[in-house]
């Protein structure tokens, strides 16, 4: 276990990096992400003073406004807090990252204390459907996977999850394709495992949000009444600009909220 003096060192290090603008993005958001991964990622440790807006720009080199600019954003985020007179410290319970990323169902749904058991219902190889095909990128008809789960929070059910990707060969890189070889160890749903097996699904992706009765076969998964009604999470991922996976969450009204991050346009 690392001591506080090392967290600390291990935190100036990655704060002490020289950050640059990405094309179409300001200074700031580049200043903002490398503050809030230092803070994900436990450099910067819940109720810990965060450097001054001075160092934090002498090390990253940038101006001071261009810092207090993402220090703002930050604080509007809940990851940090201002005690007037005295510093910026992380805050003591972060905001949980929600839908504005591209993560495996159980981590948008699960949170601290809280782990999300995957209880795999059928992994089944069948023909893409009219509504499947677009999402993964083959014809109609044409052979994908089908991963179905229930995922429970604390035992109970709270969400369906069918997930989609192709069954014939793919390029996953600059290589020739070849077919997916995923494997099932019945506790992760398919964009975990894929993760795990490509080392992560770049995307780009899109969320979309609906809402819809459960309907009488899902309602016995989910222990619910058919015209009980469910939130829908539609996944599309692309991959190598091409989509790639396709999901259909069904998420129960005893979930609790999910969170979506935002801020104020650039």
């Amino acid at each position: 276990m690392k001591s506080e003096a090392n967290v600390h060192q291990d935190a100036a290090r990655f704060l002490s990096q020289p950050v640059a603008a990405q094309p179409g993005s300001p200074l700031r958001v580049a200043v903002y992400s490398r503050i809030a991964e230092a803070i994900r990622n436990g450099l910067l440790t819940p109720g810990s003073m965060i450097p001054t807006e001075t160092e934090l720009g002498a090390d990253m080199k940038v101006s001071r406004t261009v810092v207090r600019e993402a220090l703002m954003l930050l604080e509007e985020d809940g990851l940090i807090r201002a005690r007037r007179g005295v510093g910026r410290f992380v805050s003591d319970t972060l905001p949980r990252i929600g839908i504005e990323r591209i993560r495996p169902f159980e981590e948008v749904l699960g949170s601290p204390g809280q782990q999300i058991e995957v209880k795999r219902v059928q992994v089944v190889r069948q023909e893409a459907s009219e509504f499947v095909a677009p999402g993964i990128g083959v014809d109609p008809g044409a052979e994908c996977w089908l991963w179905e789960s229930v995922l429970l929070r604390d035992g109970e059910a709270i969400a369906h999850l069918q997930e989609n990707v192709t069954a014939q060969a793919v390029s996953l890189g600059k290589g020739a394709a070849t077919p997916l070889e995923i494997k099932d160890d019945g506790g992760a749903t398919l964009l975990a495992a894929l993760t795990t097996q490509l080392g992560r699904v770049p995307g780009p992706g899109e969320c979309q949000i609906s809402l819809s009765q459960v309907g009488p076969s899902r309602a016995k998964l989910l222990d619910l009444r058919g015209s009980d009604p469910v939130l829908v999470l539609t996944q599309y991922v692309r991959q190598n600009n091409r989509p790639f996976y396709l999901a259909k969450c069904l998420i129960a009204a005893r979930a609790g909220h999910l969170s979506i991050m935002q801020s104020f346009p650039s």
